[in-house]
């Protein structure tokens, strides 16, 4: 056999053992690479509250963006399943914070209440007479002996930004929490039940502020 035959063979034989060992590499590096997966978000779902009666205080109300605090300051399902021990799920999240959720939910009830005169966004600078302003404090399942439960927990404050004197700029201040249970261990269940819970804390914060603008 010539030499340029066996120089031949040689390159060949090289080139096919690159490929080989390319192909492994490739494969390992795929092997060991984390799969993708879907992250299914959830959000609050329930009809507009309807109130018995409505009396239409004409003037315009601000909802501040609710803050949140730090432990449910986030998008992730919080699962409380012993003291001292809080879980998440990392396939399904809300699609908003809490505190975005709670602002957007109550504004839209109130506008829908037809309560005061017009309700005006956070991020609007109209100046306004009333500001309506709170926190987030629990936003969570809750499993117990007794079953699961959504847990929301939250507080408002209802000022009156007319007044000079800060008590008096204080209409009402009041905390606020329904806890809903629930039985099927699945994050939709999980999402119903708190929709329920906002449902009942939006209803009561707007009889509420009803009761305590009618004694302005």
């Amino acid at each position: 056999m010539s030499q340029s035959i066996r120089t031949k063979d040689n390159r060949l034989w090289q080139n096919l053992a690159l490929a080989i060992l390319l192909t492994v590499l490739v494969t390992g590096c795929s092997l060991g690479a984390k799969p993708s997966y879907i992250v299914n978000q959830y959000t609050l779902e329930y009809p507009l509250p309807i109130l018995k009666e409505s009396a239409s205080i004409n003037e315009l109300v601000k909802v501040e963006q609710f803050s949140v605090a730090q432990t449910f300051n986030t998008s992730a399902m919080i699962y409380k399943e012993g003291p001292n021990l809080r879980n998440v799920d990392p396939y399904n999240r809300w699609r908003t914070k809490p505190g975005e959720m709670a602002t957007e939910y109550l504004a839209r009830d109130l506008r829908n209440s037809g309560l005061f005169l017009a309700v005006i966004s956070y991020n609007d600078n109209k100046e306004t007479r009333y500001l309506l302003e709170g926190q987030v404090e629990e936003f969570l399942e809750v499993s117990e002996k007794d079953g699961r439960k959504a847990v929301l927990s939250l507080n408002t404050t209802f000022l009156d930004l007319k007044k000079r004197d800060t008590a008096e700029k204080v209409i009402l201040q009041r905390d606020y929490r329904v806890v809903e249970p629930y039985t099927e261990k699945t994050p939709a269940a999980l999402a119903q039940a708190m929709s329920r819970a906002m449902e009942k804390v939006s209803r009561q914060i707007i009889l509420d502020l009803q009761n305590a603008a009618k004694n302005r």
